[in-house]
């Protein structure tokens, strides 16, 4: 059961994220302009000058390349090949990119403090949200959009994604087993992370899926009364929640259940033309 929904608020904002319509166009990009390093007259200073732009230039040059320790680290890790991999580092780094660029605007034009991680490099949620939803057409509740982003690096959940946590996480979200993808889904789906799904927390992501008419008294009663038919179905101990293996049970058993909580995983077409672009 997937659910439609006002999940991403940020679809329709300009600038830096109409950039991220389409993946080719992170691939396409140009290379970054470093500032000219403007000099004087004295000689001394040129000379310096001179140096310090050399080792900038040899730094972007550096920057540019792809490391084989850390490309082989990775497809040891993931589903992908070494072409694949190369490429989706490319894309990091483009997505880096423009979160920096979001973040120099946004520190230009407010003065409010910087949180404590805004600083380290990584994917922010903005960014990361829109990809998702313009590049995997995931459109889906806030909450869940928001869990996405919490939970996807394991090592740095909450914080901007790391590279590493960037590429073994679309492993799973692309090319996972059904069993990946389940203990992904689940870790969606669980709000307080305590290993289980209550009432409480299939009702959050449940209460907008369901169309409620002006008339009536209660309108979120069908909500109830959907969550009472789920987790009879979910529920394989018979405990009142649903634990991950309940969970899974049920999914490996019916596997168009995967998503029962809401869209958090790709369609064919998505993933298809995803790879297309990545390769192309």
């Amino acid at each position: 059961m997937n659910n439609g929904g006002n999940g991403n608020e940020n679809s329709n904002k300009p600038g830096t994220f109409t950039l991220l319509k389409s993946v080719s166009r992170f691939k396409a990009g140009g290379k970054g302009c470093g500032k000219k390093v403007t000099t004087n007259n004295d000689g001394n200073n040129q000379s310096v000058n001179g140096s310090q732009t050399k080792q900038k230039k040899k730094r972007r040059m550096d920057d540019g390349k792809l490391n084989p320790k850390t490309v082989e680290m990775l497809r040891k890790k993931t589903k992908f090949s070494k072409d694949e991999i190369e490429g989706l580092i490319k894309i990091y780094r483009k997505l880096v990119s423009s979160c920096q660029i979001t973040s120099k605007a946004l520190a230009a034009s407010s003065s409010a403090i910087a949180k404590p991680h805004a600083s380290i490099e990584g994917i922010d949620r903005v960014i990361f949200r829109e990809l998702l939803h313009s590049t995997f057409d995931i459109v889906t509740e806030e909450v869940i959009m928001e869990r996405i982003f919490c939970i996807w690096d394991k090592a740095h959940e909450g914080l901007p994604i790391r590279l590493e946590g960037w590429v073994v996480g679309l492993s799973v979200f692309l090319r996972g087993s059904l069993l990946e993808k389940a203990a992904y889904c689940f870790r969606v789906y669980d709000l307080n992370a305590d290993g289980f799904l209550t009432k409480d927390e299939m009702f959050t992501l449940l209460r907008n899926c369901l169309i409620k008419q002006p008339q009536d008294e209660d309108p979120d009663e069908g909500v109830r009364d959907l969550v009472e038919i789920i987790l009879k179905k979910f529920d394989v101990d018979k405990d009142g929640k649903v634990s991950f293996e309940d969970y899974t049970t049920t999914v490996t058993e019916e596997p168009l259940l995967i998503e029962a909580f809401g869209q958090c995983l790709p369609n064919e077409n998505a993933t298809a033309s995803f790879f297309t672009t990545l390769l192309g």
